[in-house]
């Protein structure tokens, strides 16, 4: 401590206000002079960032009878689309032209399998589950996003946590 100085701040002071007594009805306003320390950057000013506009996401339209059916295994996908063995790149556009066909034969339900996703005890990084992780993104964002009306986590007799459930909607008559 015997070697340590205190920093000293320099303080801004008002000038003393000059009274002329001639024909000066306003007195000046006090100009008060800032001063900074030596080394010191003033931080930026905040920059009004936009907001992002809200991403699109697939909508959760289904009533509690499909929900039960779907937790029950009841229902039986019209058909089904296989991720396994592909790069990210190629199962982006065999999901794209699966739900394309499937949307132009008036299926109602898809079965996507992805591949169960890592065991939370696997060794980190993992290169597995990347296409499980990428499929919700890839829905949202995707040309058919009007058309899906939920996405659900199958039915152990269907893959279980190896597939999903892509419910489409009717077609609109018309």
């Amino acid at each position: 401590m015997a070697t340590v100085r205190p920093i000293r701040v320099p303080v801004a002071r008002a000038p003393v206000p000059v009274v002329v007594a001639a024909k000066a009805a306003v007195l000046p306003k006090p100009v008060v002079v800032m001063t900074r320390k030596a080394g010191r950057v003033p931080p930026p000013p905040p920059v009004a960032v936009p907001k992002p506009s809200p991403a699109r996401t697939v909508q959760n339209n289904l009533d509690a009878s499909w929900d039960r059916k779907l937790g029950r295994g009841a229902v039986i996908p019209d058909s089904s689309i296989d991720l396994h063995g592909h790069t990210l790149a190629s199962a982006h556009a065999m999901l794209d032209a699966g739900i394309d066909r499937a949307i132009r034969r008036g299926d109602r339900v898809l079965l996507l399998v992805t591949g169960k996703p890592p065991r939370p005890e696997s060794e980190r990084p993992h290169a597995r589950g990347a296409i499980r992780a990428a499929v919700a993104d890839w829905l949202a964002g995707s040309r058919h996003a009007d058309a899906i009306a939920a996405v659900r986590g199958a039915h152990p007799r269907h893959g279980g946590l190896g597939a999903l459930y892509i419910v489409l909607r009717r077609p609109r008559a018309g």
